[in-house]
């Protein structure tokens, strides 16, 4: 009986001491694969602490975009409502300014009796010219150069006042009697704000064309302050003509012109075209012609004075 109590306290004492030991070991397996776990991946911490992060990136980059996107819509209208607005001040201004509107005088060049007496060729000049000549002929047409010009001129006073501009012209007949220093000062007593004098050419070579604008000397003695602006717009004008087909020759500065001498005010000849070539002589009595030709000198105009 001792005996088999003896045997059974032996196998309880073994039992007790495997059961220990292999406890002992499933621990260390677990801590030794949680080891791995830490040195191959992030704890949960971690991963939520990037992921948060990477969302707040994310999210600061929906931002930026939602920003920009509502900026860039914003913008777009801005700038559509800024180029509407523009274009209305532009094409307010084109023919408007700050005390009203823009006042144009139109000069048909010559008339059908010249004055072959003399006046000074500027303020004060002891040089004299003939007061006003009655201009050439159209070698086919036969057509005098004072009537082409008074058709033009007509036609160019239509188109500017359709855009919105005064208009006042030098003459509106052919049976007048106005000098070049009076056609000058007539503008400058009406405060104009620009002068157009309409002309054609003449050439002992019939086979010259094209047409040409003359502008106010910038070192002249009486006209190097309305040289800048009369430049300008000429160089509106020459592109304007350019642009609807028609051949220009040059602008050309000129001190020796009465109707430029004495004007305070930028000016610009137009020479239309040589009256003296056959082909281009009949071109000019057209009105289609004229009215293409006028319509791009109103255009340049309007422009001229969109950027003063």
């Amino acid at each position: 009986m001792k005996k088999k109590s003896l045997m059974l306290l032996i196998l309880l004492m073994v039992s007790l001491v495997s059961f220990g030991c292999s406890k002992s070991n499933t621990l260390s397996d677990k801590g030794d694969i949680s080891t791995s776990n830490n040195s191959s991946q992030k704890s949960p911490q971690n991963i939520k602490s990037n992921r948060q992060n990477n969302n707040s990136e994310g999210n600061n980059s929906q931002v930026n975009n939602s920003d920009n996107n509502n900026n860039s819509q914003s913008n777009t209208q801005n700038n559509a409502q800024n180029n509407s607005q523009q274009n209305q001040t532009t094409n307010e201004g084109n023919s408007q300014k700050k005390n009203g509107q823009y006042v144009i005088c139109i000069d048909p060049g010559h008339q059908a009796k010249g004055d072959m007496s003399q006046e000074p060729i500027g303020p004060g000049a002891t040089q004299t010219k003939f007061k006003v000549s009655w201009g050439t002929q159209g070698v086919a047409t036969k057509t005098p150069e004072y009537e082409l010009t008074l058709s033009a001129s007509k036609i160019l006073k239509t188109y500017l006042e359709q855009m919105g501009f005064k208009v006042i012209m030098t003459r509106e007949s052919n049976d007048v009697n106005i000098t070049n220093a009076e056609r000058a000062t007539f503008a400058n007593k009406n405060n104009a704000d620009l002068v157009i004098r309409i002309h054609a050419d003449g050439s002992e070579d019939s086979s010259v064309n094209g047409a040409s604008l003359h502008i106010p000397a910038q070192n002249g003695q009486y006209t190097s302050k309305i040289y800048p602006k009369s430049n300008q717009c000429a160089e509106i004008m020459m592109s304007s003509m350019k642009g609807a087909g028609f051949k220009v020759n040059n602008i050309f500065q000129r001190s020796d012109l009465t109707g430029f001498n004495w004007s305070e005010v930028p000016a610009v000849l137009v020479e239309m075209g040589y009256m003296s070539n056959p082909e281009e002589d009949q071109k000019m009595a057209q009105k289609s012609y004229q009215e293409k030709m006028m319509k791009s000198i109103a255009e340049a105009t309007q422009r001229y004075f969109s950027q003063n």
